[in-house]
């Protein structure tokens, strides 16, 4: 078997961004945000991917946003290279995003949270070695949390998680993996075929179950992102 890798913006939005992805993304992002607990059971996918799409040319910020079943806001990204400005515009879209829930005439009280979940293919913060960080609207001295826990900030460094397969101990160790190193992987783990939402992203990777136009559009993809290195 040969693996697409889910770091190409492409190649992400086609396995947690489709109609079809529901599942996948509901157990990707309770392992990535809520510590692999359950508290996501339904959300909606915004403006999903279909086949033909295609992707512009042009740097693609916004890979996935999901409303979840609690009315949150999740910005999910993958980002292969560090552009201009990386750090300022992961804000600024957090904060877009929160402050453009309310219709004319709506009150603050119909806010809900809003969330960014970054994945970089390159180190972000020198400070740590973790490769999941959290950041949220913290009092600086005594480090308790704002009244209303309204905007998260989460980052996955990819370069930072150096786990082996069999060394993958949780769920949110596997779904880093997999978007790690899938392109490198000849067959499906058996410690992925017994999560039924990993087996079904490698299926959907697995670069036989493509069309030819999904093949040609990632070539053209990963040709782009060679020459902005």
């Amino acid at each position: 078997m040969e693996f697409i890798s889910p770091k190409t913006d492409f190649a992400f939005k086609k396995i947690f961004g489709s109609t079809d992805s529901k599942d996948i993304l509901i157990s990707l992002l309770n392992a990535l945000i809520y510590n692999t607990n359950p508290v996501i059971q339904d959300l909606e996918i915004i403006d999903p991917y279909h086949p033909g799409d295609g992707v512009d040319r042009k740097d693609s910020y916004l890979d996935v946003k999901v409303v979840l079943d609690n009315g949150s806001t999740v910005l999910i990204e993958m980002q292969r290279l560090k552009g201009a400005s990386f750090e300022k515009r992961v804000i600024y879209n957090l904060m877009a995003t929160y402050a453009n829930q309310l219709n004319d005439g709506e009150g603050y009280s119909y806010l809900k949270p809003a969330i960014t979940l970054t994945i970089t293919d390159f180190p972000l913060f020198d400070q740590t070695q973790h490769f999941l960080t959290r950041f949220g609207l913290k009092e600086q001295q005594e480090l308790f949390d704002y009244v209303d826990p309204e905007i998260e900030l989460i980052v996955v460094e990819l370069p930072k998680f150096t786990k082996t397969l069999d060394e993958l101990d949780s769920l949110t160790d596997k779904w880093i993996y997999f978007i790690k190193e899938a392109a490198n992987l000849d067959v499906i783990p058996p410690a992925f075929r017994q999560v039924p939402e990993l087996d079904k992203a490698m299926n959907m990777a697995n670069q036989a179950n493509l069309t030819v136009e999904e093949v040609e559009e990632l070539r053209q993809r990963e040709l782009f992102l060679e020459a902005q290195q």
